[in-house]
């Protein structure tokens, strides 16, 4: 799999950050991933290794958005077999 970070383009006006783990059906991380670089609101995408196959950082303006996003852009991917969001927190 070729490398899929994306350039850090985040706007100065994000307020919630997700990190979503993604699991792939075998043979179609490709083709997954190339499919969720398009998706704007992914603003860094990483190959991983273990349970998931990738992890994509999600920036909207709520964490109602990153869930529509998750939810209608990410799943709906032909090939993503699994997902397991992260939300950002402060101390």
């Amino acid at each position: 799999m070729r490398n899929a970070y994306l350039p850090y383009r985040a706007s100065a006006r994000v307020m919630a950050v997700g990190f979503v783990l993604i699991g792939v059906e075998p043979k179609r991380e490709r083709e997954v991933q190339d499919r969720l670089m398009k998706v704007e609101e992914i603003v860094e995408l990483y190959p991983l290794f273990g349970e998931y196959d990738l992890i994509a950082k999600v920036e909207a303006d709520d964490y109602d958005k990153i869930g529509e996003v998750v939810v209608s852009k990410i799943r709906t991917i032909t090939g993503v077999r699994a997902t397991r969001t992260l939300a950002k927190m402060t101390f």
